[in-house]
Protein backbone atom coordinates (compact mmCIF):
# COMPACT_ATOMS: atom_id res chain seq x y z
CA UNK A 1 0.00 0.00 0.00
CA UNK A 2 0.59 3.55 -0.29
CA UNK A 3 -0.53 5.16 2.38
CA UNK A 4 2.28 7.07 3.79
CA UNK A 5 1.56 9.26 0.06
CA UNK A 6 -1.06 11.85 0.64
CA UNK A 7 -2.01 10.26 -3.01
CA UNK A 8 -2.09 7.14 -2.16
CA UNK A 9 -5.55 5.93 -1.68
CA UNK A 10 -5.81 4.86 -5.41
CA UNK A 11 -2.31 2.72 -5.53
CA UNK A 12 -2.30 -0.75 -3.99
CA UNK A 13 1.53 -1.15 -4.13
CA UNK A 14 4.74 1.34 -2.88
CA UNK A 15 6.24 3.14 -5.06
CA UNK A 16 9.74 1.37 -6.17
CA UNK A 17 12.49 2.95 -3.44
CA UNK A 18 14.48 4.13 -7.23
CA UNK A 19 11.08 5.62 -9.05
CA UNK A 20 10.63 7.34 -5.56
CA UNK A 21 13.86 9.33 -5.85
CA UNK A 22 13.74 9.73 -9.11
CA UNK A 23 10.81 11.21 -9.38
CA UNK A 24 11.51 13.42 -6.35
CA UNK A 25 11.94 17.16 -6.29
CA UNK A 26 12.23 18.15 -2.86
CA UNK A 27 16.22 18.61 -3.24
CA UNK A 28 15.56 21.60 -4.90
CA UNK A 29 12.32 22.79 -4.67
CA UNK A 30 12.66 22.67 -0.79
CA UNK A 31 14.00 26.37 -1.54
CA UNK A 32 10.20 27.72 -2.38
CA UNK A 33 9.30 26.72 1.43
CA UNK A 34 8.76 30.31 2.46
CA UNK A 35 6.19 31.03 -0.82
CA UNK A 36 4.26 27.57 -0.12
CA UNK A 37 3.68 28.83 3.14
CA UNK A 38 2.67 32.45 2.36
CA UNK A 39 0.24 30.77 -0.15
CA UNK A 40 -0.62 28.36 1.97
CA UNK A 41 -1.93 30.92 4.55
CA UNK A 42 -3.82 32.88 2.18
CA UNK A 43 -5.70 29.64 0.70
CA UNK A 44 -6.55 28.96 4.24
CA UNK A 45 -7.38 32.81 4.81
CA UNK A 46 -9.40 32.64 1.43
CA UNK A 47 -11.25 29.20 2.61
CA UNK A 48 -12.73 30.89 5.86
CA UNK A 49 -13.83 33.92 4.33
CA UNK A 50 -15.34 31.86 1.92
CA UNK A 51 -17.27 29.88 4.62
CA UNK A 52 -15.75 26.56 2.81
CA UNK A 53 -13.69 25.42 5.84
CA UNK A 54 -13.87 26.54 9.84
CA UNK A 55 -12.64 29.57 11.07
CA UNK A 56 -11.10 27.76 13.62
CA UNK A 57 -9.47 25.75 11.41
CA UNK A 58 -8.01 28.86 9.31
CA UNK A 59 -6.11 29.84 12.47
CA UNK A 60 -5.15 26.24 13.26
CA UNK A 61 -3.34 26.25 9.98
CA UNK A 62 -2.09 29.58 10.09
CA UNK A 63 -0.35 28.90 13.65
CA UNK A 64 0.82 25.47 12.43
CA UNK A 65 2.66 26.75 9.07
CA UNK A 66 4.13 29.69 11.17
CA UNK A 67 5.57 27.21 13.24
CA UNK A 68 6.89 24.78 10.30
CA UNK A 69 7.93 27.99 8.67
CA UNK A 70 10.02 28.44 12.09
CA UNK A 71 11.51 24.98 12.02
CA UNK A 72 12.46 25.21 8.11
CA UNK A 73 14.87 28.48 9.04
CA UNK A 74 15.93 27.30 12.19
CA UNK A 75 17.04 23.92 10.37
CA UNK A 76 15.90 21.58 12.41
CA UNK A 77 12.66 20.23 9.85
CA UNK A 78 13.23 17.13 8.69
CA UNK A 79 12.62 16.51 4.62
CA UNK A 80 11.28 13.74 3.41
CA UNK A 81 11.92 12.25 -0.30
CA UNK A 82 8.91 10.06 0.12
CA UNK A 83 6.78 12.88 0.25
CA UNK A 84 8.36 14.23 -2.92
CA UNK A 85 8.20 18.00 -3.02
CA UNK A 86 8.18 20.99 -0.73
CA UNK A 87 4.26 21.05 -1.01
CA UNK A 88 3.68 17.56 0.27
CA UNK A 89 6.30 17.47 2.75
CA UNK A 90 4.66 21.00 4.24
CA UNK A 91 1.07 19.67 4.08
CA UNK A 92 1.78 16.26 5.69
CA UNK A 93 3.73 18.21 8.91
CA UNK A 94 0.81 19.94 9.02
CA UNK A 95 -1.12 17.87 9.81
CA UNK A 96 0.75 15.44 11.95
CA UNK A 97 0.58 18.89 13.76
CA UNK A 98 -3.02 19.95 13.78
CA UNK A 99 -4.89 16.74 12.83
CA UNK A 100 -7.42 17.25 10.65
CA UNK A 101 -8.11 20.87 10.40
CA UNK A 102 -4.70 20.67 8.38
CA UNK A 103 -5.82 17.88 5.57
CA UNK A 104 -8.53 20.66 4.90
CA UNK A 105 -6.40 23.27 3.66
CA UNK A 106 -5.71 21.25 0.13
CA UNK A 107 -9.42 22.31 -0.31
CA UNK A 108 -9.95 24.15 -3.50
CA UNK A 109 -6.48 23.08 -5.27
CA UNK A 110 -4.10 20.99 -6.66
CA UNK A 111 -0.50 20.95 -6.32
CA UNK A 112 -0.48 21.88 -10.03
CA UNK A 113 -1.67 25.68 -9.23
CA UNK A 114 -0.15 25.37 -5.69
CA UNK A 115 3.44 25.33 -7.94
CA UNK A 116 2.44 27.42 -9.93
CA UNK A 117 2.24 30.07 -7.79
CA UNK A 118 4.95 29.53 -5.41
CA UNK A 119 7.14 30.32 -8.92
CA UNK A 120 5.90 32.83 -9.29
CA UNK A 121 5.99 34.14 -5.98
CA UNK A 122 9.51 33.12 -5.99
CA UNK A 123 10.47 34.50 -9.02
CA UNK A 124 8.29 37.83 -8.53
CA UNK A 125 10.76 38.15 -5.19
CA UNK A 126 14.51 37.31 -7.34
CA UNK A 127 13.37 40.02 -10.05
CA UNK A 128 13.12 42.96 -7.47
CA UNK A 129 17.04 41.50 -6.01
CA UNK A 130 18.41 40.99 -9.42
CA UNK A 131 17.08 44.87 -10.38
CA UNK A 132 19.26 45.89 -6.93
CA UNK A 133 22.29 44.38 -8.33
CA UNK A 134 21.88 45.99 -11.73
CA UNK A 135 21.63 49.06 -9.74
CA UNK A 136 24.58 48.33 -8.10
CA UNK A 137 26.51 47.83 -11.24
CA UNK A 138 25.45 50.87 -12.81
CA UNK A 139 26.55 52.82 -9.70
CA UNK A 140 29.78 51.47 -9.76
CA UNK A 141 30.23 52.25 -13.81
CA UNK A 142 28.91 55.45 -12.94
CA UNK A 143 31.74 56.20 -10.13
CA UNK A 144 34.26 54.90 -12.52
CA UNK A 145 33.09 57.64 -15.32
CA UNK A 146 32.56 60.22 -13.27
CA UNK A 147 36.21 59.77 -11.58
CA UNK A 148 37.84 59.41 -15.01
CA UNK A 149 36.14 62.18 -17.16
CA UNK A 150 38.33 63.49 -19.38
CA UNK A 151 40.41 60.02 -19.84
CA UNK A 152 41.16 59.34 -23.63
CA UNK A 153 41.25 56.11 -25.05
CA UNK A 154 41.45 54.42 -28.36
CA UNK A 155 37.61 53.45 -29.34
CA UNK A 156 37.66 50.16 -31.55
CA UNK A 157 35.56 48.54 -34.08
CA UNK A 158 36.50 45.38 -35.27
CA UNK A 159 38.74 45.20 -32.15
CA UNK A 160 40.82 47.68 -34.92
CA UNK A 161 42.02 51.26 -33.25
CA UNK A 162 38.47 53.55 -34.83
CA UNK A 163 38.84 56.96 -33.14
CA UNK A 164 39.23 58.67 -29.91
CA UNK A 165 36.52 58.38 -27.43
CA UNK A 166 36.56 58.99 -23.35
CA UNK A 167 36.65 56.11 -21.53
CA UNK A 168 33.54 57.54 -19.90
CA UNK A 169 31.89 57.50 -22.56
CA UNK A 170 32.85 53.74 -23.00
CA UNK A 171 31.62 52.73 -19.42
CA UNK A 172 28.21 54.62 -20.01
CA UNK A 173 27.82 52.25 -23.11
CA UNK A 174 27.35 49.40 -20.47
CA UNK A 175 25.21 51.40 -18.16
CA UNK A 176 22.81 51.98 -21.47
CA UNK A 177 23.00 47.95 -21.42
CA UNK A 178 22.27 47.58 -17.77
CA UNK A 179 19.26 49.79 -17.95
CA UNK A 180 17.88 47.82 -20.82
CA UNK A 181 18.28 44.58 -18.99
CA UNK A 182 16.73 46.27 -15.94
CA UNK A 183 13.52 47.13 -18.27
CA UNK A 184 13.34 44.04 -19.62
CA UNK A 185 13.61 42.26 -15.80
CA UNK A 186 10.47 44.96 -14.77
CA UNK A 187 8.74 44.36 -18.21
CA UNK A 188 9.12 40.42 -17.51
CA UNK A 189 7.33 41.45 -14.01
CA UNK A 190 4.28 42.25 -14.82
CA UNK A 191 3.70 38.93 -16.81
CA UNK A 192 4.90 36.87 -13.30
CA UNK A 193 2.94 38.79 -11.25
CA UNK A 194 -0.23 37.07 -11.96
CA UNK A 195 -2.25 35.11 -9.53
CA UNK A 196 -2.69 31.52 -11.04
CA UNK A 197 -3.95 29.89 -7.68
CA UNK A 198 -7.44 28.76 -8.11
CA UNK A 199 -7.17 26.59 -11.37
CA UNK A 200 -7.27 23.83 -9.48
CA UNK A 201 -5.54 20.50 -12.01
CA UNK A 202 -7.01 22.04 -14.83
CA UNK A 203 -10.17 22.92 -15.15
CA UNK A 204 -11.04 25.26 -12.08
CA UNK A 205 -12.99 23.75 -8.83
CA UNK A 206 -16.24 23.19 -7.54
CA UNK A 207 -15.74 25.53 -4.57
CA UNK A 208 -16.95 29.28 -4.33
CA UNK A 209 -13.80 30.42 -3.91
CA UNK A 210 -12.53 34.07 -4.08
CA UNK A 211 -9.15 34.26 -6.51
CA UNK A 212 -9.34 38.03 -6.33
CA UNK A 213 -8.92 38.51 -2.46
CA UNK A 214 -5.89 35.88 -2.63
CA UNK A 215 -4.84 37.92 -5.41
CA UNK A 216 -4.82 40.91 -2.38
CA UNK A 217 -3.40 39.26 0.35
CA UNK A 218 -0.27 37.89 -1.61
CA UNK A 219 -0.29 41.28 -3.88
CA UNK A 220 -0.88 40.17 -7.58
CA UNK A 221 -1.92 42.78 -9.98
CA UNK A 222 -4.00 40.34 -11.47
CA UNK A 223 -5.17 36.86 -12.08
CA UNK A 224 -4.72 34.50 -14.28
CA UNK A 225 -8.11 33.85 -17.02
CA UNK A 226 -7.93 30.22 -18.37
CA UNK A 227 -7.77 27.28 -15.25
CA UNK A 228 -5.64 25.55 -18.54
CA UNK A 229 -2.93 27.92 -19.25
CA UNK A 230 -2.25 28.61 -15.51
CA UNK A 231 -0.96 25.11 -14.53
CA UNK A 232 0.57 24.50 -18.04
CA UNK A 233 1.99 27.88 -18.61
CA UNK A 234 5.73 28.66 -18.25
CA UNK A 235 6.55 31.31 -20.62
CA UNK A 236 6.94 33.85 -17.50
CA UNK A 237 9.82 31.69 -16.66
CA UNK A 238 11.26 31.50 -20.03
CA UNK A 239 10.77 35.30 -20.19
CA UNK A 240 13.13 35.90 -17.14
CA UNK A 241 15.73 33.15 -18.66
CA UNK A 242 16.02 34.96 -22.15
CA UNK A 243 16.24 37.84 -20.08
CA UNK A 244 18.59 36.75 -18.37
CA UNK A 245 21.04 35.80 -20.70
CA UNK A 246 20.67 38.86 -22.71
CA UNK A 247 22.01 40.28 -19.37
CA UNK A 248 24.71 37.75 -19.16
CA UNK A 249 25.32 38.00 -22.70
CA UNK A 250 26.37 42.01 -21.64
CA UNK A 251 28.41 40.66 -18.94
CA UNK A 252 30.50 38.43 -21.60
CA UNK A 253 31.35 41.41 -23.25
CA UNK A 254 32.56 43.81 -21.03
CA UNK A 255 34.35 40.52 -19.24
CA UNK A 256 36.51 40.37 -22.64
CA UNK A 257 37.22 43.66 -22.90
CA UNK A 258 37.99 43.77 -19.46
CA UNK A 259 40.35 40.61 -19.97
CA UNK A 260 42.06 42.28 -23.23
CA UNK A 261 42.67 45.41 -21.08
CA UNK A 262 44.70 43.97 -18.17
CA UNK A 263 46.79 42.10 -20.45
CA UNK A 264 50.58 43.18 -20.63
CA UNK A 265 49.78 43.77 -24.70
CA UNK A 266 46.77 46.11 -23.48
CA UNK A 267 47.70 47.53 -20.06
CA UNK A 268 44.70 49.90 -20.11
CA UNK A 269 43.41 48.31 -16.36
CA UNK A 270 44.41 47.11 -13.28
CA UNK A 271 42.01 44.69 -11.65
CA UNK A 272 42.31 44.52 -7.59
CA UNK A 273 44.23 41.76 -6.32
CA UNK A 274 41.18 40.76 -5.31
CA UNK A 275 39.32 39.54 -8.07
CA UNK A 276 42.25 37.96 -9.82
CA UNK A 277 44.24 34.68 -8.91
CA UNK A 278 48.14 33.54 -9.55
CA UNK A 279 49.24 30.79 -11.51
CA UNK A 280 50.68 27.28 -9.63
CA UNK A 281 53.71 27.56 -11.67
CA UNK A 282 54.08 30.52 -12.78
CA UNK A 283 55.12 33.51 -10.42
CA UNK A 284 54.34 36.40 -12.43
CA UNK A 285 50.89 35.64 -13.56
CA UNK A 286 48.08 37.43 -12.39
CA UNK A 287 44.69 36.29 -13.73
CA UNK A 288 41.83 37.92 -14.23
CA UNK A 289 39.77 35.18 -13.21
CA UNK A 290 36.16 36.62 -12.16
CA UNK A 291 35.85 38.07 -15.89
CA UNK A 292 36.75 34.86 -17.75
CA UNK A 293 34.58 32.88 -15.10
CA UNK A 294 31.35 35.38 -15.59
CA UNK A 295 32.17 34.99 -19.29
CA UNK A 296 31.98 30.72 -19.19
CA UNK A 297 29.04 31.27 -17.14
CA UNK A 298 27.38 33.13 -19.73
CA UNK A 299 26.92 29.50 -21.28
CA UNK A 300 25.67 28.18 -18.86
CA UNK A 301 22.98 30.55 -18.24
CA UNK A 302 22.21 29.88 -22.45
CA UNK A 303 21.92 25.96 -21.83
CA UNK A 304 19.18 26.39 -18.99
CA UNK A 305 17.29 28.41 -21.34
CA UNK A 306 17.25 25.97 -24.41
CA UNK A 307 16.87 23.36 -21.66
CA UNK A 308 13.33 24.78 -20.52
CA UNK A 309 12.58 25.54 -24.14
CA UNK A 310 13.33 21.76 -24.92
CA UNK A 311 11.35 20.99 -22.20
CA UNK A 312 8.17 23.00 -22.96
CA UNK A 313 8.31 22.37 -26.91
CA UNK A 314 6.24 18.98 -27.03
CA UNK A 315 3.83 19.29 -24.20
CA UNK A 316 0.30 19.33 -24.46
CA UNK A 317 -1.99 20.65 -22.05
CA UNK A 318 -2.06 20.96 -19.05
CA UNK A 319 0.17 19.36 -16.59
CA UNK A 320 2.69 16.94 -16.80
CA UNK A 321 5.77 15.60 -15.08
CA UNK A 322 8.24 17.17 -17.01
CA UNK A 323 7.84 20.35 -16.13
CA UNK A 324 9.26 19.55 -13.09
CA UNK A 325 12.62 20.56 -15.05
CA UNK A 326 11.50 23.61 -14.85
CA UNK A 327 12.97 24.50 -11.22
CA UNK A 328 16.49 23.79 -11.64
CA UNK A 329 17.18 25.89 -14.87
CA UNK A 330 15.61 28.49 -13.58
CA UNK A 331 17.08 28.40 -9.68
CA UNK A 332 20.54 27.88 -11.51
CA UNK A 333 19.66 30.91 -13.75
CA UNK A 334 18.65 33.40 -10.73
CA UNK A 335 21.86 32.10 -8.41
CA UNK A 336 24.32 32.74 -11.61
CA UNK A 337 22.83 35.69 -12.72
CA UNK A 338 22.80 37.52 -8.65
CA UNK A 339 26.39 36.35 -8.10
CA UNK A 340 27.78 37.84 -11.46
CA UNK A 341 26.02 40.63 -10.56
CA UNK A 342 27.40 41.21 -7.46
CA UNK A 343 30.67 40.38 -8.24
CA UNK A 344 31.37 43.01 -11.53
CA UNK A 345 30.21 45.21 -9.23
CA UNK A 346 32.89 45.33 -6.82
CA UNK A 347 34.98 44.45 -9.32
CA UNK A 348 33.90 47.21 -11.21
CA UNK A 349 34.77 49.93 -7.93
CA UNK A 350 37.63 48.83 -7.20
CA UNK A 351 38.92 48.66 -11.01
CA UNK A 352 41.90 50.87 -11.58
CA UNK A 353 42.50 53.50 -14.92
CA UNK A 354 46.37 53.44 -16.74
CA UNK A 355 45.47 56.93 -18.12
CA UNK A 356 48.38 57.48 -19.96
CA UNK A 357 48.72 54.03 -21.86
CA UNK A 358 45.40 54.41 -22.86
CA UNK A 359 46.27 57.79 -23.97
CA UNK A 360 49.25 56.31 -25.77
CA UNK A 361 46.84 53.74 -27.92
CA UNK A 362 44.51 56.31 -28.53
CA UNK A 363 47.30 58.37 -30.24
CA UNK A 364 48.02 55.49 -32.98
CA UNK A 365 46.15 54.10 -35.22
CA UNK A 366 45.72 56.91 -37.31
CA UNK A 367 42.52 57.29 -35.12
CA UNK A 368 41.59 60.79 -36.05
CA UNK A 369 41.65 60.24 -39.88
CA UNK A 370 38.26 60.59 -39.97
CA UNK A 371 39.01 64.70 -38.35
CA UNK A 372 40.58 65.33 -40.97
CA UNK A 373 37.97 64.27 -43.46
CA UNK A 374 35.27 66.14 -42.09
CA UNK A 375 37.50 68.75 -42.32
CA UNK A 376 38.18 68.79 -45.80
CA UNK A 377 33.81 68.55 -45.67
CA UNK A 378 33.74 71.71 -44.18
CA UNK A 379 36.12 73.22 -46.64
CA UNK A 380 33.74 72.44 -49.43
CA UNK A 381 35.25 68.45 -50.55
CA UNK A 382 32.45 66.18 -51.26
CA UNK A 383 33.00 63.14 -48.35
CA UNK A 384 33.91 60.51 -50.73
CA UNK A 385 36.79 62.76 -52.30
CA UNK A 386 37.66 63.66 -48.46
CA UNK A 387 37.31 59.73 -47.97
CA UNK A 388 40.09 59.47 -50.57
CA UNK A 389 42.42 62.07 -49.78
CA UNK A 390 42.91 60.72 -46.10
CA UNK A 391 43.24 57.32 -47.26
CA UNK A 392 46.36 58.56 -49.55
CA UNK A 393 47.60 60.34 -46.60
CA UNK A 394 47.21 57.44 -44.12
CA UNK A 395 49.38 55.10 -46.74
CA UNK A 396 51.74 58.31 -47.16
CA UNK A 397 52.39 57.86 -43.07
CA UNK A 398 52.64 53.99 -43.64
CA UNK A 399 54.79 54.04 -45.66
CA UNK A 400 56.75 56.54 -43.87
CA UNK A 401 56.27 55.00 -40.57
CA UNK A 402 54.61 58.41 -40.04
CA UNK A 403 51.59 59.46 -37.68
CA UNK A 404 49.17 62.09 -38.83
CA UNK A 405 50.35 64.84 -36.45
CA UNK A 406 53.88 64.67 -37.57
CA UNK A 407 52.93 65.43 -41.25
CA UNK A 408 53.47 68.79 -42.43
CA UNK A 409 51.64 71.33 -44.25
CA UNK A 410 53.40 70.98 -47.32
CA UNK A 411 53.28 67.31 -46.80
CA UNK A 412 49.65 67.30 -46.06
CA UNK A 413 48.93 69.66 -49.38
CA UNK A 414 50.35 67.27 -51.70
CA UNK A 415 46.86 65.13 -51.12
CA UNK A 416 45.34 68.65 -51.23
CA UNK A 417 45.42 71.53 -51.71
CA UNK A 418 42.52 72.89 -49.03
CA UNK A 419 44.87 71.70 -46.41
CA UNK A 420 46.70 74.57 -44.42
CA UNK A 421 47.72 75.07 -41.18
CA UNK A 422 44.56 74.87 -39.34
CA UNK A 423 44.54 71.31 -39.86
CA UNK A 424 46.58 70.42 -36.85
CA UNK A 425 44.05 72.18 -33.93
CA UNK A 426 41.08 69.38 -35.34
CA UNK A 427 43.74 67.04 -35.05
CA UNK A 428 44.64 66.66 -31.52
CA UNK A 429 43.09 64.22 -29.24
CA UNK A 430 40.89 66.35 -27.19
CA UNK A 431 39.80 68.31 -30.74
CA UNK A 432 38.33 64.67 -32.03
CA UNK A 433 36.69 64.01 -28.74
CA UNK A 434 35.22 67.17 -28.42
CA UNK A 435 33.97 67.55 -31.78
CA UNK A 436 31.49 64.81 -31.30
CA UNK A 437 29.43 67.18 -29.01
CA UNK A 438 25.68 65.40 -30.34
CA UNK A 439 23.68 63.68 -28.10
CA UNK A 440 25.09 60.46 -27.59
CA UNK A 441 28.59 61.08 -28.61
CA UNK A 442 31.62 61.08 -26.82
CA UNK A 443 32.48 65.12 -25.99
CA UNK A 444 33.60 65.71 -22.76
CA UNK A 445 30.72 68.18 -22.14
CA UNK A 446 28.10 65.62 -23.54
CA UNK A 447 29.49 62.76 -21.37
CA UNK A 448 29.23 64.84 -17.98
CA UNK A 449 25.47 65.56 -19.05
CA UNK A 450 24.72 61.88 -19.02
CA UNK A 451 26.51 61.61 -15.85
CA UNK A 452 24.76 63.98 -14.22
CA UNK A 453 21.47 62.85 -16.43
CA UNK A 454 22.08 59.23 -14.89
CA UNK A 455 22.81 60.51 -11.38
CA UNK A 456 19.54 62.39 -11.17
CA UNK A 457 17.85 59.04 -12.28
CA UNK A 458 16.10 60.22 -15.50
Amino acid sequence: MSKDKLWGGRFTQPTDKFVEEFTASIDFDKRLYHQDIRGSIAHARMLGKQGIIPMEDVLAIEKGLNEILQQIEAGTFDFSISLEDIHMNIEARLSEKIGEAGKRLHTGRSRNDQVALDIRLYLRDEIVAISAYLDMLIDALISQAEANLGVIMPGFTHLQTAQPILFSHHMLAYVEMCKRDKARMEDCLKRVNVLPLGAGALAGTTFPIDREHVAEILDFSEVTRNSLDSVSDRDFALEFIAAASILMMHLSRFSEELILWSTSEFKFVELSDSFCTGSSIMPQKKNPDVPELVRGKTGRVYGNLMALLTVMKGLPLAYNKDMQEDKEPLFDTIDTVKGSLKIFADMIREMRINVSTMRAAAAKGFSTATDVADYLVRKGLPFRDAHEVVGRAVQYCIENEMELKELSVAEWQLFSGKIDRDIFACITLEASVNARAATGGTAEERVRMEIERLKAGK
